[in-house]
């Protein structure tokens, strides 16, 4: 670190220039002097910031608060009375001195100093502090001032840009991320909740430029208390501890984990041994890794394993590994672990075998006793959920194939399916991973099965979950559908789609810019040619008049032939943003009279029901498309209010919404219902048209195995249905599902946040969150 801001490091702002001629000026008027210097105090510039963590307590964070660590590059101590650390947002108007803590001490060569700063409750703690603050820094951008004084700057480097003599006070300075203020040649990478700036070579590297001194690494924080790393030293060439091999265990880690749910040792240090199964201990990690006892203590209730969240800065160890570990017994979220610990001694090797279970358990069994344990499920294992996959990299599986909602079809319940399910993690806890698992050479479809899964049995975020130590491989069981199944010798196709959300105004519940409706409407588009249907009825288009149907018709059309399709002008679109809408072939069939709704209040989203003839001649045929209320609650109360029933909120108005429909289908001509009734195959609304006499068709022509058309929560189900009069039933030749869309993970949509851009394809592959269905018509 130069005693002084030099023009190398003049850093980025309108004024870079003047303020650099300015400094220039009080050097040659007289150098500077740093505050509160004494006799013992090293050339100014010798203390340097050397770590600066903004993520402390958030989601996936390691440590439970933020940090800025102070380091002592130099070869003579610096007493540090009198200065302080103060800081700004990337951007903002605000000034350093709206936030600062000061500073106390002695800083020794080679010594480190850990400043504690604001929190939440994720993680673990810091080691002891040697100051603390309640500054909250930001987890990816801003500017962090070192000053040699307890006066706050009243300036920002930025909006208020510091001057000279405020610029001389500055000690060092790290700008990250998108900061606009910063050392020489541009900002420290941005960092995350779980990556800190880092500087280079332990806190020696200083060449006055953040983007070459920094980088964005897990966070290791470092106290007064940490063995000293004075710069240029000869290196130690035995520099880790010998281990201790001799001190025996105080307790063994069935012990630690105890017949409960929780640790009967919660608080105290304890010292364990055991072989490493699983080591996850980088930062973009879970920063520790798992030990198990080699010697079980014959207890069914204890588990023989436990994590030890150690990260590498006490002792980096590999699978295999013996070790004895020294830590305090804490309860973490539900999850029994040793944090923090204060050494790892490596002591030989030994082998750990998984542990077989049946994940299909019986009512009442718990996976406590396995906990932190190596254990392998030897059946085969179905893909049911990965809604995670991008965000979190999990994926659920489940025994016995896939997981089926219990008000879709009888037989299944939630505490069954409870029991046949098992989340598997990635061993980290970053989001938004750059390498999403499962997605190469293809991406992941539920009804994908995987054999043998091994790995450590753990818990977190209120689920166990299964950190893999062996490869998974899936088997591809549910290869994508190129085409929906045959329909029978029809002569008129009918589908249903939720298109979810098609809006041509952005940023309101569908795309939020011009490349992403891009994306979403060429993936429609395929969908919608790869149906080949002579009418669709859609659901969530935008409630904009004519806009925004007009434009899928026209993509459409550009795609299949120029005035192929049609649509059918809405009588009754309703209050909500989105309404239904009706497309058509006028080479097939033509409307016949005008397309109608129902006037009953009930409906924010009205039903539209036109009736056809084929162009051909035959009878006419009605398709009422629908779109009921949904589950979630919002205001709903009383009888709308969720019944514990597992049909969710606004069952109530979904059966009113029924007998409405029912009553519209009785005055027209071979009434078809379809679409998002936001209701699964055994709920009240399904019944009640039942009754009134129109059929399931998916029920009648797909078998139960395929008869979903969404998954929630790793559960699949029948929201979106085809229901057919007596009058018209004999007249339907096939019907099936054609699942494009609730088997493929989120990642793969038109979305551009969060999603990586190698995985678009323009194609019909998660066009939607809801597959479409589609029937055969024979008429005569």
């Amino acid at each position: 670190m130069t005693c002084v801001p030099t023009l190398a490091r003049m850093l980025r702002t309108p004024t870079a220039r003047v303020a650099a001629a300015a400094v220039s000026a009080a050097l040659l008027a007289g150098g500077l002097v740093a505050l509160g210097a004494t006799s013992a105090q090293a050339a100014p510039g010798d203390v340097v910031i050397s770590t600066v963590y903004g993520g402390g307590g958030n989601s996936g964070a390691p440590f439970t608060h933020d940090y800025v660590e102070l380091f002592n590059r130099g070869s003579a101590p610096v007493e540090l009375g009198g200065w302080s650390v103060q800081y700004a947002s990337a951007t903002g108007t605000g000034t350093f001195a709206s936030n600062k803590v000061d500073v106390t001490g002695t800083l020794a060569p080679g010594q480190y100093l850990l400043i504690r700063m604001s929190g939440g409750t994720t993680g673990s703690p810091l080691p002891a502090p040697d100051v603390t603050g309640s500054l909250a820094l930001s987890a990816t951008a801003g500017k962090v001032a070192l000053v040699r004084s307890t006066q706050g700057l009243a300036c920002n480097g930025g909006s208020a840009p510091c001057d000279a003599t405020q610029r001389a006070q500055i000690a060092d300075l790290v700008g990250y991320g998108n900061a606009g203020f910063y050392e020489g040649g541009g900002a420290a990478p941005a960092t995350s909740n779980t990556t800190a700036a880092v500087r280079g070579s332990g806190g020696c590297a200083d060449t006055d430029d953040n983007a070459a001194d920094f980088s964005a690494a897990a966070p290791t924080p470092r106290n007064s208390a940490t063995p000293k790393a004075p710069c240029g030293s000869t290196p130690d060439p035995d520099p880790e501890p010998r281990p201790d091999c001799t001190t025996p265990a105080s307790h063994k880690i069935s012990q630690v984990q105890g017949s409960g749910d929780t640790t009967p040792l919660a608080g105290r240090t304890v010292r364990v041994e055991g072989v490493v199964t699983g080591d996850f201990q980088r930062g973009d990690q879970l920063g520790g890794f798992y030990l198990q006892d080699t010697a079980p203590d014959g207890d069914p209730a204890t588990s023989e394993g436990l994590f030890a969240y150690a990260g590498t800065s006490v002792t980096d160890v590999k699978v295999g590994d013996r070790v004895f570990v020294t830590g305090r017994a804490v309860e973490f979220n539900g999850l029994t672990e040793l944090s923090p610990v204060t050494s790892v001694d490596v002591c030989g090797t030994g082998t750990v075998e998984p542990t077989a279970y049946d994940l299909a358990r019986g009512d009442g069994t718990k996976l406590e006793h396995l906990e932190n344990m190596l254990v392998t499920f030897p059946e085969k294992l179905t893909a049911t959920e990965h809604y995670q996959l991008g965000r979190y990299g999990e994926v659920t599986v489940s025994a016995g194939g896939r997981l089926y909602q219990p008000t879709d079809r009888p037989g299944v319940t939630q505490a069954g399916n409870d029991r046949r399910r098992l989340l598997i993690d990635d061993g980290s806890n970053v989001q938004n991973p750059p390498a999403v698992p499962f997605t190469s050479p293809e991406a992941l479809r539920l009804g994908d099965t995987v054999t043998g899964l091994t790995g450590v049995l753990t818990y977190g975020f209120s689920k166990y979950r299964l950190q893999p130590t062996r490869p998974v491989a899936f088997r591809r069981d549910n290869p994508r559908p190129a085409a929906p199944a045959p329909v029978g010798a029809a002569n008129v196709k009918v589908a249903s789609f939720n298109t979810l959300n098609w809006f041509t105004t952005l940023d309101q519940r569908g795309a939020d810019t011009a490349q992403e409706q891009e994306r979403q409407l060429t993936k429609l588009v395929a969908a919608l040619k790869g149906l080949d249907a002579d009418v669709v009825g859609l659901m969530e288009v935008e409630n904009n008049g004519d806009t925004a149907v007009k434009a899928l018709v026209d993509r459409l059309n550009a795609a299949v032939g120029a005035g192929t399709y049609a649509w059918v002008r809405n009588p009754d679109p309703g209050t909500d943003a989105i309404h239904v809408a009706l497309i058509y072939r006028p080479a097939k069939v033509r409307p016949v009279g005008q397309a109608v709704s129902s006037e009953d209040a009930v409906f924010e989203r009205p039903p539209l029901a036109q009736t056809f003839r084929r162009v051909g001649g035959g009878e006419p045929f009605t398709v009422i498309v629908n779109h009921f209320k949904s589950k979630s609650c919002g205001d709903a109360t009383g009888p709308d209010a969720d019944q514990g029933d597992g049909q969710g909120c606004w069952n109530a108005r979904r059966v009113r919404q029924a007998q409405a429909v029912a009553a519209l289908a009785g005055s027209v001509p071979h009434p078809l219902v379809i679409g998002d009734l936001n209701s699964y195959g055994e709920e009240d609304p399904i019944k009640t048209l039942r009754a009134a006499g129109l059929a399931s068709q998916t029920e009648r022509f797909v078998p139960a195995a395929g008869r979903y058309s969404y998954v929630f929560d790793g559960q699949a189900g029948e929201l979106d249905h085809v229901l057919a009069a007596r009058s018209l039933a004999k007249r339907v030749t096939g019907a099936t599902i054609w699942h494009i869309n609730s088997d493929e993970p989120t990642i793969l949509d038109y979305n551009t946040e969060y999603n990586p851009p190698s995985l678009y394809r323009p194609d019909a592959f998660r066009a939607s969150d809801h597959d479409p269905v589609l029937i055969g018509l024979r008429m005569h």
